[in-house]
């Protein structure tokens, strides 16, 4: 019975607010702007972070009110993370809604919020400001979303 499992083991469906919230693996990737290609509508990763981003801990200097500062941020929703092709492949709204479990280093199952910069998943350390970037076409990176 689902019950029993751990909330992030249940389907996105099942998750209250808090555990939706707090299924989120803190890397930080999904601040960071993408190049599309507008051919062919493919995606591509930059090094540019949010201007909210906190670089070193990866999470948003004012997620609550985000929205009035960056008034096309993305808010994942269970409905939305299928549509969302960008996601990284180690997101764990993507994960989950695939039906695949997190990775190891996910704080839910490590115990530290840590765990993802040290497995080099997270944007700290190699990212610059939008506010600092200049141009989209100089900060392209060979690394997927």
């Amino acid at each position: 019975m689902n019950s029993k499992k751990p909330f992030w083991e249940k389907p996105l469906s099942e998750l209250d607010q808090g555990e939706w919230e707090a299924l989120c693996d803190g890397c930080g990737r999904c601040c960071l702007h993408k190049a599309e290609d507008a051919d062919t509508g493919a995606y591509y990763a930059t090094d540019i972070a949010c201007r909210l981003l906190d670089r070193e801990s990866a999470r948003c200097t004012d997620y609550a009110r985000r929205r009035a500062h960056v008034p096309d941020c993305v808010t994942l929703t269970k409905a939305s993370v299928d549509s969302l092709g960008w996601l990284p492949e180690t997101c764990a709204y993507r994960l989950r809604a695939e039906g695949k479990p997190l990775f190891s280093w996910h704080h839910l199952l490590s115990g530290s919020r840590e765990s993802v910069h040290e497995a080099g998943i997270s944007i700290r350390g190699w990212t610059v400001s939008e506010d600092e970037a200049g141009e989209i076409e100089h900060h392209l990176i060979d690394r997927p979303l």
